[in-house]
């Protein structure tokens, strides 16, 4: 009965995302969950079951944005391919809580990362970049891969000017760095971060904060690199030191640089792209692990922008 209540899911929302993506029906018949469709359909659908009742097995939570993931990935004869992702754990939490990649673009996104000095995520919101890369970073200082942690982004506004905001150029700033610190909070545990923000072991800094120095024994992160300038990422880039690695992360469809400006992060990638040693993973609505609606979003602006 709980697989049953977590494979239906609320209200039945899954079961009933499934006879929607395949047009079949599943009812409950003599005690047993029984598929009416098309031959073809039904074993879609039946695989996504099966699919979904592994993950359940495995311990793996099953939502409406995993299942509709899986019967996209059933209509195209790629099922298969999530197999991977089936017990790689990626990072645990401070509460025990395993962090496994969600789609297999996330996986192939960790694999580079692990692989590569220098790794490259563009995706839109909601696909994980930042998220999966303080994850990694976590892992490599655990395991003393690397003294520090180095996070920063640009401060570039979105419609607001940092001087309307309230205190020095740290506090300014903070608001841009959030989603860093909540995903490190995450990672870490409260009282851990802590410690090691008063130790200099995390670090958290606006992009201008970089110049002039070399990162060595660190993994670096930029984010929402997509608003650096072609010089502010040539220079991060170049900060590159001994036994250190660099994700970089960022959405080209949410640039808010002036107009006239290009993104340093389109240019690096065309320029970077057949470099031993960097990796360049682009995510797309299809690795969108929020809510459902944000893939039918990502998805209608991308459709605009074409």
């Amino acid at each position: 009965m709980d697989e049953l209540v977590k494979l239906f899911g609320p209200f039945d929302e899954n079961i009933k995302a499934i006879c929607s993506a395949f047009d079949v029906k599943i009812v409950m018949q003599d005690g047993q969950s029984c598929i009416y469709g098309e031959e073809t359909a039904v074993d879609q659908a039946l695989a996504v079951v099966n699919k979904l009742r592994s993950f359940i097995a495995d311990g793996d939570s099953v939502d409406i944005g995993r299942v509709n993931y899986l019967c996209d990935l059933a209509k195209s004869d790629k099922l298969g391919d999530v197999d991977e992702l089936m017990g790689d754990v990626v990072a645990i939490t401070s509460r025990g809580k395993p962090i496994k990649c969600k789609t297999v673009g996330q996986k192939k996104y960790v694999d580079l990362m692990k692989k590569n000095t220098i790794t490259f995520g563009v995706g839109p919101a909601g696909t994980g970049k930042t998220y999966l890369a303080v994850a990694i970073a976590v892992n490599a200082y655990k395991s003393k891969q690397v003294e520090k942690i180095i996070l920063t982004r640009p401060a570039v506004e979105a419609g607001e000017k940092l001087g309307f905001l309230p205190g020095d150029l740290q506090e300014k700033v903070n608001p841009y760095l959030r989603p860093l610190y909540d995903a490190l909070q995450e990672m870490l545990g409260v009282d851990s971060y802590s410690k090691m923000m008063e130790r200099g072991t995390i670090e958290i800094a606006p992009l201008a904060y970089m110049r002039g120095r070399t990162l060595s024994n660190a993994y670096v992160i930029l984010d929402e690199a997509q608003n650096t300038t072609r010089e502010q990422i040539k220079m991060f880039l170049t900060r590159l030191g001994e036994n250190s690695k660099m994700v970089i992360t960022g959405d080209l469809t949410q640039i808010d640089l002036p107009k006239g400006s290009t993104s340093g992060l389109k240019h690096a990638i065309k320029i970077l792209k057949d470099i031993d040693d960097i990796g360049i993973m682009r995510l797309n609505e299809k690795d969108v692990v929020r809510h459902p609606l944000v893939q039918k979003i990502v998805k209608a602006y991308e459709s605009e922008d074409k």
